[in-house]
């Protein structure tokens, strides 16, 4: 007797997951060549991901796509050992009509993912090795603490402000000198709880510096070894860059050689401007949110810096100051760094001031 059986067979055709990705549980859609299977909610697990797949559709190719976020690339990672093909996106390029941007869902999010996919309207992002995704997590960390260190010390001087305690000259400047703290520490306040919340502030300032210190002579440690020594020395040959701005930038960047070219690499650290042009006219704007923040304020520090000791920049910055804003010019300079630096990493040289002055041409 023969049995009917409406199941489909689904060897050797492609397989499109879009799911957006939450602490608790996924949004799972899976689209085939032509329909839509299903939306589901699982728990978060690539590997319950896949044994899904591998029960409702063997013998398929797989392919997946999330947004890159708080999640990190370990769920990429994971799927690409499984035998996926797997990409991460970033939020901001994936195809949005209005109604899903003003109803957005879990449900619109994953539907749309995969849509996307399989139209192959998506192009993935650079998903770095785990050695440098480890590597950038301890140079952020620094940064991290950096700003902590920062706010604790303005909590102090606000906090000495509201008593009407007066910093004396002397100690005015931004370093906390020992004999700074010294004086900080002997303050008297007319209560005991006015005391024991300069100290625990105080304290709390103490315990972070020694932390920040701590940190900071493991990325120099770091700076030292095979991976990152040679590419160090070539970064610091440039005016405006120390050991801490050259582990920032290589742990960023990691591979140097998916640049194609100067105006990508600035395109990535956020330092092209925004336009908008219609019919006749064509203007730009301030600079474009696109771009990684923590790179970009990075180099603008050291473009300060390099316009300062650089015979060369420092003459451009001057030529630009005369036709625009200083923050503007020192846009302009940072650009320039970022020229040495694509130079300098792709050529595996250190920076030549004499051979090499169409760099610092206005």
């Amino acid at each position: 007797m023969r049995i009917q059986s409406n199941k489909i067979n689904l060897t050797g055709q492609n397989i499109y997951v879009g799911f957006d990705v939450h602490k608790n549980d996924w949004k799972v859609t899976i689209m085939t060549e032509s329909i839509t299977h299903k939306t589901f909610s699982q728990p978060p697990s690539p590997d319950i991901l896949h044994a899904y797949l591998a029960k409702n559709f063997p013998d398929c190719t797989y392919h997946s796509v999330y947004e890159a976020g708080f999640c990190g690339y370990w769920i990429h990672n994971r799927l690409i050992e499984l035998g996926l093909n797997s990409i991460v996106v970033n939020p901001a390029d994936i195809p949005t009509t209005g109604k899903e941007r003003d109803q957005k869902t879990d449900k619109r999010d994953s539907i749309k993912l995969a849509r996307s996919l399989r139209a192959q309207e998506l192009t993935p992002i650079y998903v770095p090795s785990l050695k440098s995704i480890e590597d950038r997590s301890l140079v952020r960390y620094r940064s991290i603490l950096v700003k902590d260190l920062t706010r604790c010390k303005n909590r102090i001087k606000s906090f000495l402000h509201f008593h009407g305690i007066h910093v004396p000259d002397t100690f005015k400047n931004s370093h906390w000198s020992n004999k700074f703290i010294i004086w900080l520490q002997n303050i008297e306040m007319k209560e005991q709880t006015g005391k024991m919340t300069l100290d625990n502030m105080l304290e709390a300032a103490l315990k972070l510096r020694e932390t920040l210190l701590k940190v900071t002579k493991q990325v120099q440690t770091l700076s030292k070894t095979p991976s990152y020594k040679t590419s160090v020395e070539l970064l610091r040959s440039i005016s405006g860059i120390g050991i801490i701005t050259a582990m920032i930038l290589l742990t960023e960047f990691e591979n140097i050689q998916r640049f194609s070219n100067t105006d990508q690499l600035c395109g990535f650290v956020g330092l092209v401007p925004s336009t908008k042009s219609s019919g006749d006219k064509d203007g730009t704007g301030n600079l474009t949110s696109r771009g990684h923040s923590f790179l970009r304020s990075t180099l603008i520090e050291s473009a300060w810096i390099a316009a300062r000791v650089d015979p060369s920049l420092s003459l451009c910055y001057s030529k630009y100051c005369r036709r625009m804003k200083p923050n503007e010019a020192i846009i302009r300079i940072a650009k320039k760094l970022v020229s040495r630096i694509n130079f300098v990493l792709k050529n595996n040289c250190k920076y030549d001031y004499t051979k090499n002055l169409q760099h610092t041409k206005p």
